[in-house]
C-alpha cells in the first residue's frame, strides 16, 4: 500500500512539472524582480527610510529568481509565441542571452553578499543592477506599446 501510494503521488508530481508553464513561470519571476527592484527604487528615492534588513531582502529576492533562472526551462523553443513581450532575438543568440542572465546573477549575488549600508550605496547598488536589467530587456524584450 505504502508502494502505491509513493507511485501514485510521484505521478502527480510529474504530470505536475508536465504541465509547467514557462511563459507563466517566466513571467512571474520578473514580476517578483520588479517589486524587489521596486522596494529599493523607493528606498533610493527617499519614499522609505533605509532599512538595511528590507534591502538585503529585496536584493535576496533578486538573487534568488536569477538563481531560478534556466534559461533552457523558461525559454524553450516555441515559447516566443503566445502571451509574451520576449523577442525572438533570444532564441537568435541564446548564448548572448545566457550571457546577460549569467551576468545577473553574478551581480545579485555580489550585491547580496556586500549589501549597501546607506541609502547612497542603495542608489549605486540599484544603479547597477538597473543597468543588468535594461541592458537585457532592450536587446531580448519586445517593447510594450
Amino acid at each position: 500500500m505504502r508502494k502505491l501510494i509513493l507511485a501514485i503521488s510521484a505521478l502527480a508530481l510529474a504530470g505536475t512539472a508536465a504541465f509547467a508553464d514557462p511563459i507563466a513561470d517566466r513571467k512571474a519571476l520578473m514580476k517578483a524582480n520588479g517589486k524587489a527592484a521596486g522596494q529599493l527604487g523607493a528606498i533610493a528615492k527617499g519614499e522609505q527610510p533605509f532599512d538595511a534588513a528590507a534591502v538585503l531582502a529585496a536584493l535576496t529576492t533578486l538573487s534568488e529568481d536569477a538563481a531560478k533562472m534556466d534559461v533552457a526551462a523558461l525559454f524553450p523553443a516555441g515559447t516566443d509565441q503566445g502571451d509574451t513581450t520576449a523577442s525572438p532575438k533570444i532564441w537568435e543568440d541564446m548564448a548572448g542571452f545566457q550571457a546577460k542572465v549569467d551576468k545577473f546573477k553574478a551581480d545579485t549575488a555580489a550585491a547580496v553578499a556586500a549589501p549597501p549600508q546607506d541609502v547612497e550605496a542603495v542608489k549605486a547598488t540599484l544603479g547597477a543592477l538597473g543597468q543588468n536589467c535594461g541592458g537585457c530587456h532592450e536587446t531580448f524584450r519586445i517593447k510594450k506599446s
